[in-house]
């Protein structure tokens, strides 16, 4: 593999990372599923939960989304280890909000991931979430009043 090749490989699986993360803020379940292989795996050790499948995924996704009342996930960009048409590699992450049962919700955590070259570009065929740090402690702040035409009701 030349350098350029390698340099392409990264960029699009920064992109694929990217990808997810908006598609989880903006609620869009299905562009989520899509960014996996068909037989690819999510899961989420720290409640006992693994989604299997672009299906299972998209449902589990929807799920978790569905006990938040307001959500906000931020990623960094962990090592990305290139090995033909797969790769490995990790990102950072840190999480906060508030579940529908009033309870609040902050973590620093890492995902896991395993990348495949498919036709379609990369994909992931794996991601594990393990939180690193969790904290319950009642946030002090709220979700703003909605501005009409800003952002999508949740």
């Amino acid at each position: 593999m030349s350098d350029m090749e390698a340099i392409a490989d990264r960029f699009e699986i920064e992109a694929l990372r990217a990808e997810i993360t908006d598609a989880v803020m903006m609620r869009d379940f299905d562009r989520v599923a899509s960014l996996f292989t068909p037989d690819g795996a999510m899961r989420w050790p720290h409640i006992d939960k693994e989604f299997l499948g672009r299906e299972e995924i998209r449902a589990g996704i929807e799920w978790g989304q569905g006990l938040w009342e307001f959500f906000v996930q931020n990623v960094h960009p962990g090592i990305i280890r290139l090995d033909g048409d797969t790769a490995t590699g990790r990102a950072y992450v840190q999480e906060f909000g508030r579940m529908r049962d009033g309870s609040s919700h902050l973590n620093y955590a890492l995902y896991h991931d395993h990348y495949q070259r498919t036709p379609d570009g990369w994909k992931f065929s794996e991601r594990v979430y393990e939180v690193r740090y969790l904290d319950s402690t009642q946030l002090a702040g709220s979700r703003p009043l909605q501005r009409q035409g800003l952002a999508p009701e949740v």
